[in-house]
């Protein structure tokens, strides 16, 4: 069962004076019996409905877990950053604020750059392709081990989007068109692409660029069809580019090890199937909604550009070399960075 709480329906003072006491009650049933009801918080940041990742994926997560368990768990679902930024989440998962959080590395990127191999440019060209390669090394392969476990946190089902675009409140005639603009980034890996362009590349979490679009503060973002539609981006744009690739973002739904271990044994049974599953299928359907999304931008007005031949090669050159730069920065932290980029670019290929 899912519950699911309207942005306005619970404040946030009430939700956290109950934590304690819920996550009390939920572990001392459950380490009882089995069949007691088990009781989850499901927090996240993407919008009440309609969002890409969070209905495909998170409400298909939820009920099959529901469904497997006979009804053994109950979601209480809080959309919205109802219960925290999202740049929080991490650290609410970890604390119990939220048993299930919507963690975006990219968000936390001083306690998980490792994932952001993921979102390099020019990897893939596909959400599937990029979504298969990276839940191999993030559920228990490399980013799992170095990056998930040292965090207290266990991967439960993620997305990898489809490649990003650029969407510039401006026309965009040539990629030179970028230079000195401040774009929307998810940081580290797409920081060097954007600074490579010549652009200024900010740091923002999705729910926070309309406004800023809207104001001026930026001048554009590198983001998906999906993502665009997903927060009204399309409404306050003029522009975006068509069949480039200017990186990708990991969304991931994660709960808590310690967490995780309370769990009977089933429910981590019907937890491991639903998340292979809703990522399976968050993925297709993206891909699958890619032109529709594309379609929604261009009804609204934007105009989509695709690049000359010549700035399309100049691209891909450029490009090639950031993996490398991203890896070489983060060996020079200790951090494996070339050893992760090597096994994901091996799990891409042993995909396709």
């Amino acid at each position: 069962m899912i519950k699911t709480n309207a942005p306005s329906a619970l404040p946030v003072r009430r939700v956290l004076a109950g934590c304690c006491v819920t996550a009390m009650l939920g572990w001392s049933a459950s380490a009882f019996s089995q069949e007691a009801k088990i009781v989850l918080r499901v927090a996240d940041s993407f919008p009440a409905s309609g969002h890409y990742f969070a209905e495909p994926g998170a409400k298909y997560f939820m009920d099959a877990v529901s469904k497997a368990s006979n009804g053994q768990v109950v979601f209480e679902h809080y959309p919205a950053e109802q219960l925290g930024k999202a740049k929080d989440l991490l650290a609410l998962t970890l604390s119990g604020v939220t048993d299930i959080g919507s963690v975006m590395p990219s968000y936390v990127s001083d306690k998980m750059p490792l994932s952001s191999v993921a979102e390099l440019p020019g990897n893939f060209a596909t959400s599937c392709e990029g979504t298969l390669a990276y839940w191999r090394t993030a559920r228990d392969g490399i980013i799992a081990q170095k990056e998930y476990a040292p965090n207290g946190i266990r991967i439960l089902f993620t997305l990898v989007s489809v490649p990003y675009q650029l969407l510039m409140k401006q026309k965009i005639v040539s990629i030179k068109d970028v230079e000195g603009k401040k774009m929307r980034s998810l940081g580290s890996s797409m920081d060097i692409a954007m600074r490579k362009l010549k652009a200024v590349p900010i740091r923002m979490a999705a729910p926070e660029v309309y406004e800023s679009l809207s104001r001026g503060t930026l001048d554009g973002a590198v983001l998906s069809y999906s993502a665009a539609v997903s927060y009204n981006l399309h409404t306050v744009a003029k522009s975006v580019t068509v069949g480039e690739n200017f990186g990708s973002a990991v969304l991931t739904y994660s709960i808590s090890e310690a967490r995780w271990k309370r769990l009977p044994e089933n429910v981590q049974k019907a937890m491991l199937e639903a998340g292979d599953a809703a990522t399976r299928r968050v993925c297709a359907l993206m891909d699958k909604n890619t032109e529709p999304d594309l379609e929604k931008v261009r009804q609204a007005g934007v105009t989509t550009v695709r690049l000359p031949a010549a700035e399309k090669k100049e691209l891909q050159s450029l490009f090639a070399t950031v993996g490398k730069e991203w890896a070489e920065d983060l060996d020079r932290r200790g951090k494996p960075g070339s050893e992760v980029l090597k096994a994901y670019q091996e799990a891409l290929h042993s995909g396709r």
